[in-house]
């Protein structure tokens, strides 16, 4: 890294740190979340970048994203989370879950970011093989339900002989046509996408020698959206809040457990880093106060100060209306949680969270689309004269920028480099 990098560098880093300490910066920091928009600014479709599996696109779309607006940091990683030069494995994987740009069909727009399709993969009569026999109901349930490869599995079993019968059956088993098929393909799956980690590293590695920090370094989930967004779906994990509340309690207590131990086998490692949780399933209106404190703030508090133990910072990410869950939130260590939100009300979330965590998000992401320079520039000047005093804020879009124009964008980078100094 040269000098000058190596000092742009360090400025960045450390007006992200302070304002997660709470402290006031030489300004506010700027860190939304490009999403699409840096593969729409370097000319690319979705679809383009999604099929690319040298990710060349990605990385020409992020360095000229970086170069032309000046952010405080890469946000996520060079990639994104947006499936970069994944489609050609996720062909292979044949998901019956998942649409992406260019996949074979065009099933979605050529410019839509990704897409689940959400239904349960837990039934109301499989909780006791669930519970009892994980593995079995993953091969012959949730797999099959799952992806195309594994829809002969159903009725897998080993039931019987335990001696060298039952070598012989899993041979048999696993030499039909269909058995061969998935084999191959499993095989094809792991080296496909085993080639991506040494080409991030690179990217990665490039990034931060032009000056700009990438602080997430993993990602979690609480354990209550697993069960709603993997297991359930939200109308039956809604409704098992009522009917199955000690189903929920035996799943979510259990993987909780498992994620604090992961955690805990990281402290040491990446210090400083931020854990990035998107929270699905926990905005207002998802469940009753009790509810939420009961099967998910618990659970998410929990992982929050494991986080915090093990030397990184919990980047949390509402999402949704969050005006009802602010109380809980606060509930906290001071000075070392990073929250955003999408929809909050900002003044009263500055208020509240007044030396107790850094906030950011909030500014609507509708005026880049759809507004003028000059409308954005003055909704900046109003989010930061709201936000920033003290400390404690950094500036982010209430979601990705999208396909936002590029003149609001120039326009809100400028603005906040204007009136955020403190």
């Amino acid at each position: 890294m040269t000098p000058e990098n190596q000092k742009m560098y360090n400025a960045k880093l450390k007006r992200i740190n302070d304002a997660i300490a709470l402290k006031e910066p030489d300004r506010v920091p700027v860190s939304p979340p490009p999403e699409l928009f840096p593969i729409f600014h370097a000319g690319y479709t979705v679809a383009e970048v999604v099929n690319d599996s040298s990710l060349q696109k990605m990385r020409t779309a992020t360095i000229k994203y970086l170069k032309d607006f000046d952010p405080d940091s890469c946000w996520g990683s060079p990639v994104g989370f947006i499936m970069a030069g994944e489609g050609p494995g996720m062909e292979l994987v044949k998901p019956k879950n998942m649409r992406w740009a260019g996949m074979p069909g065009n099933l979605i727009d050529q410019n839509s970011i990704h897409q689940f399709i959400e239904y349960p993969l837990l039934l109301d009569d499989e909780f006791d093989e669930f519970f009892q026999d994980r593995t079995g109901w993953i091969l012959r349930k949730s797999l099959p339900r799952l992806t195309g490869l594994a829809e002969h599995l159903t009725d897998f079993s080993l039931d019987g002989d335990f001696s060298g019968g039952s070598v012989r059956m899993l041979a048999s088993l696993l030499s039909t046509p269909a058995s061969r098929e998935m084999i191959h393909n499993l095989w094809a799956i792991d080296e496909y996408f085993s080639a991506f980690p040494p080409i991030i590293s690179s990217m990665i590695e490039e990034v931060t020698e032009m000056g700009f920090p990438i602080p997430i370094c993993g990602l979690l989930m609480v354990p209550f959206d697993e069960y709603s967004d993997y297991l359930r779906g939200t109308m039956l994990a809604s409704a098992d809040l009522y009917d199955r509340p000690e189903d929920i309690e035996k799943y979510t207590e259990a993987r909780l457990e498992v994620i604090l131990d992961g955690i805990k086998a990281t402290k040491g490692q990446n210090d400083g880093g931020h854990i990035f949780m998107p929270l699905h399933k926990g905005m207002d209106g998802f469940m009753s106060d009790e509810h939420y404190r009961r099967f998910y703030w618990s659970h998410l508090q929990k992982i929050i100060l494991a986080i915090i133990d093990s030397g990184k910072v919990p980047f949390i990410y509402t999402e949704g209306k969050y005006n009802t869950r602010i109380d809980c939130l606060t509930e906290v260590p001071p000075g070392k949680v990073f929250y955003h939100f999408e929809d909050v009300d900002m003044a009263v979330a500055k208020k509240k969270m007044k030396g107790i965590a850094c906030i950011s998000g909030g500014y609507p992401y509708s005026l880049l689309d759809w507004s003028n320079p000059s409308r954005v520039r003055e909704e900046v000047k109003r989010y930061i004269n709201m936000c920033a005093p003290g400390g404690g804020y950094i500036f982010s879009t209430s979601c990705g920028l999208g396909n936002a124009k590029r003149e609001n964008v120039e326009a809100m980078f400028e603005a906040v480099k204007e009136f955020g100094k403190y």
